[in-house]
């Protein structure tokens, strides 16, 4: 009974070893993921764009597997500037002929569920990489009130080593009543296990960026059930 409900397929950065085990765990049975990578190291301008150089082909994979969705998953590559995302959704849909959405587009999605506009962003990026997700999140109509990252540029490992206890500190430092809700951004890092006890502290909704493609990929394919304990955003699946 492999992926009889949903069959995503994941486009995910190479040095990403977080979303794989983080997203399976939110998924309910009937519904699984399969993954190629694309090669990316770093956070500059060339990086990004030698990530996406070879999205068709890379998409082009997941096809073969028969995937439902084609999901292209890095925060920081999917917000690099606005309108990028629809370019790299463009593409892998020419090329595939499957639907497809991006990172950018479930958080925005999850955002808009739950009423958020004004947001506390907490990463583990460098400062330009914060600006740019910024500058993103502000094209679409997201105030963010407060920001802070950690000055990891592209290090998956280092971003992996990240405690979930950390993501808590580092958010709950951030606690502020103008907020609607708290954003901890990327793709490779263990914020899942916070979401809850941030929630229930801070009485705020909590998003990452794992939660808000689990959430956004089951939503898109009509699933309407997810695993429990990852928060409010995950909660509305139940009820739509």
């Amino acid at each position: 009974m492999y992926s009889y409900r949903a069959r995503i397929g994941m486009l995910l950065p190479s040095v990403n070893a977080a979303a794989e085990p983080q997203i399976q765990a939110m998924l309910p049975d009937g519904a699984a993921i399969h993954t190629t990578r694309l090669r990316l190291k770093g956070s500059s301008d060339a990086d990004i764009m030698g990530m996406v150089e070879k999205v068709e082909e890379a998409a082009g994979l997941l096809a073969d597997a028969s995937v439902d969705l084609i999901v292209f998953h890095c925060t920081a590559a999917s917000m690099f500037r606005p309108g990028f995302d629809d370019e790299i959704i463009s593409r892998i849909e020419t090329a595939t002929g499957k639907p497809a959405t991006s990172t950018s587009k479930a958080v925005l999605d999850a955002f808009s569920a739950l009423g958020v506009r004004k947001i506390a962003l907490t990463t583990p990026y460098t400062q330009e990489t914060n600006d740019r997700e910024i500058a993103f999140l502000e094209s679409h109509q997201i105030s963010v009130l407060s920001e802070t990252g950690m000055g990891i540029s592209g290090d998956g490992n280092q971003m992996l080593a990240v405690q979930p206890g950390e993501w808590y500190r580092r958010v709950k430092a951030q606690a502020d009543p103008e907020v609607d809700g708290y954003f901890v951004s990327c793709t490779a890092i263990r914020a899942t296990e916070a979401i809850e006890p941030l929630e229930r502290d801070l009485d705020k909704p909590v998003f990452t960026s794992n939660q808000a493609m689990a959430w956004h990929s089951l939503k898109t394919l009509g699933v309407r059930e997810a695993k429990p304990g990852y928060g409010r955003l995950m909660d509305t699946l139940g009820t739509a």
